[in-house]
């Protein structure tokens, strides 16, 4: 019994092999949010997850942001919070909230748990070293433009910082804040901001984590998971998406059209699910593909 236990683990290893060769020294950006955030189980086989990725010679980024955790907070201060066209409306009473949970308390709670592992984890705003830049983004509804008050749309990233963090062996953990040119902060999607980073970075991979096992074919008819599809295939089922999927599937594909050869949409409720993505060769979830 244990021989064959041994045995399993150590194909498991080997199977690893080529995927350790291929993707050693690669920059990976990793979006963190969902169910994996919450479940305390699954934040700290997260962070083991991150911090093995550093010691088999990838490069881990981390983007979070924290829609529950933001909520929450708002609720508990008596901020009403609305959201249009999927967006949430952000005053600026609200959004000295959302600096202060991404980057106050989400943040510190990820840099903690990676650091249980060494001294790996950095935490950021995109404030810091103007890692993002935005301006202000309108919702659209029926046609017309409203305005969501302090919700941002990235136009210029200054990946310097987080590339120095890299090089000096770090792991950075970013929270989605940006910066305007005009002094205001805005709050951004942390799946866009993702997407832009790996760009700026010239990431291999692009990971954003998920509650569903991937995109699905024909939803809700069937919960076929699509193995694998190509930029121009995503961009033509956007429109048919459900809202929820929709900036997550934005996100892989402004990171393969702006050239990280490939984007994944995993399920984070999966135990370990990054590990199974990028180390084995079946893969799960959804890759996207230039």
């Amino acid at each position: 019994m244990r021989l064959t236990t041994a045995h399993t683990k150590a194909e498991a290893l080997i199977e690893a092999l080529p995927w350790l060769t291929r993707f050693h020294g690669a920059t990976v950006v990793i979006k963190y949010g969902g169910n994996a955030m919450t479940d305390e189980a699954l934040k700290s086989g997260f962070a083991e997850d991150v911090v093995f990725l550093r010691h088999a010679g990838l490069r881990p980024v981390v983007v979070h942001g924290g829609g529950p955790q933001i909520s929450s907070a708002l609720d508990r201060l008596g901020i009403e919070s609305t959201f249009t066209a999927g967006l949430r409306v952000t005053t600026p009473e609200a959004m000295q909230v959302v600096r202060m949970v991404l980057v106050g308390q989400v943040n510190r709670d990820i840099v903690g748990l990676v650091n249980r592992h060494g001294p790996f984890a950095v935490g950021m705003s995109g404030e810091d070293a103007h890692l993002f830049t935005a301006v202000r983004k309108h919702a659209v509804v029926d046609g017309e433009p409203v305005d969501i008050g302090q919700v941002g749309e990235i136009i210029k990233v200054e990946p310097g910082a987080v590339g120095a963090l890299l090089d000096d062996g770090r792991i950075p953990i970013v929270s989605s804040v940006a910066r305007g040119d005009d002094g205001e902060i805005y709050n951004v999607n942390a799946d866009t901001a993702a997407a832009a980073l790996a760009v700026a970075l010239r990431a291999r991979k692009l990971i954003v984590l998920t509650d569903v096992e991937g995109l699905y074919a024909s939803w809700p008819d069937d919960t076929d998971v699509i193995d694998e599809l190509s930029a121009d295939e995503l961009a033509t089922m956007m429109p048919t998406l459900s809202s929820g999927m929709v900036p997550k599937m934005e996100a892989c594909l402004t990171a393969v059209q702006g050239g990280v050869p490939r984007a994944h949409v995993l399920d984070g409720r999966v135990p370990h699910s990054m590990l199974l993505e990028i180390f084995t060769n079946e893969g799960i979830g959804t890759m996207v593909m230039p």
